[in-house]
């Protein structure tokens, strides 16, 4: 099939030019010095549909602006500094060699992952690329959240009622799986949602069926802003690299196993890219003061496993 027929439509774009000719016309490296307050608010797969925040300080720059780009998220596309990298696929999502260079001093540094090893023969077959803002903004626009997130954000804007016992756990079950066409998809809504109550709790499915088919039809709505059978592509067709939530994203480089010769490495640690300021549920928030961050409490007790893996192995699946 021809590459303007495929079906999704094969990303990224290796003939693209670079963003320091398109993208940094505007967006200038030099002026993305503030740091970003973001919170978010997620909803747990329970009967309750639990709400449990979480206020991340974004670490895009340091934290005085006069500092330039010494350190933070946008450091990689500090003028001052080069970073490559090879990569063994078309999707540049499976990283295997890193090259730092400080472009002032001459300093070069070379990363390898001992788990996936690679030879100087190998190396040199492979394209070489130098990382630029769609490394990790690869999808700026076109976003296809997952169901989790539309589900989460409806429910924060309050389009989907909270008070609708296990309506997360009824919706994710439904919405994992894949439907050929939007009509498949609009039927399994409607009829494992009506199903679900009618079982499950009967005295509202008698008494609040306005609650109910309110609830199929954002939920049907939002699908269709994100879900294209026909051309099937949806969110984990085109996984956003912004974060290691749902793809490895940055966790591609920063996974604690690439080390360099004199035995640096490129760290995992959260706190390079954000501290978190606050955690919890509405009513039982814990904070953080001043410059200290919490240490991350997964809102589902898994015992510590998001120490040990990437978040994307769960994340990936639709339950949280």
């Amino acid at each position: 099939m021809a590459p303007g027929k495929s079906r999704p439509i094969a990303t990224p774009i290796h003939n693209l030019r670079p963003a320091r000719e398109t993208c940094e016309e505007c967006h200038w490296p030099e002026k993305f010095y503030d740091r970003k307050y973001v919170v978010r608010k997620h909803y747990i797969a329970d009967e309750e549909n639990s709400e449990w925040d979480i206020h991340l300080l974004m670490k895009t720059s340091p934290q005085y602006r006069a500092l330039g780009l010494q350190e933070g998220i946008h450091w990689h596309i500090n003028s001052n500094v080069k970073i490559n990298y090879a990569t063994v696929n078309s999707k540049r999502d499976t990283i295997v060699w890193v090259k730092y260079t400080n472009l002032k001093t001459g300093e070069e540094l070379v990363f390898s992952d001992d788990s996936i090893p690679v030879t100087q023969k190998q190396l040199d077959t492979l394209q070489i690329r130098t990382i630029d803002c769609l490394d990790c903004h690869n999808r700026p626009s076109h976003k296809f959240e997952s169901p989790i997130v539309f589900f989460d954000d409806a429910m924060t804007a309050g389009r989907l009622p909270q008070d609708l016992p296990d309506l997360k756990i009824a919706a994710m079950d439904i919405l994992d799986e894949d439907y050929p066409t939007m009509d498949s998809a609009f039927k399994a809504i409607e009829t494992g949602i009506n199903e679900y109550y009618e079982f499950m709790y009967e005295e509202i499915y008698d008494t609040n069926k306005a609650a109910i088919e309110n609830a199929i039809s954002v939920i049907e709505h939002d699908y269709q802003q994100n879900v294209f059978p026909y051309m099937k592509t949806k969110w984990n067709t085109h996984l956003n690299h912004l974060g290691h939530l749902e793809s490895n994203g940055c966790y591609r480089c920063h996974n604690d196993r690439f080390k360099s010769q004199n035995g640096k490495k490129i760290s995992r640690e959260c706190t390079l890219c954000h501290y978190i300021k606050a955690q919890g549920p509405p009513d039982n928030k814990e904070y953080a003061n001043g410059k200290v961050a919490l240490e991350f409490v997964h809102p589902v007790d898994i015992k510590g496993k998001w120490k040990r893996i990437f978040c994307s192995e769960c994340h990936d699946n639709l339950y949280e």
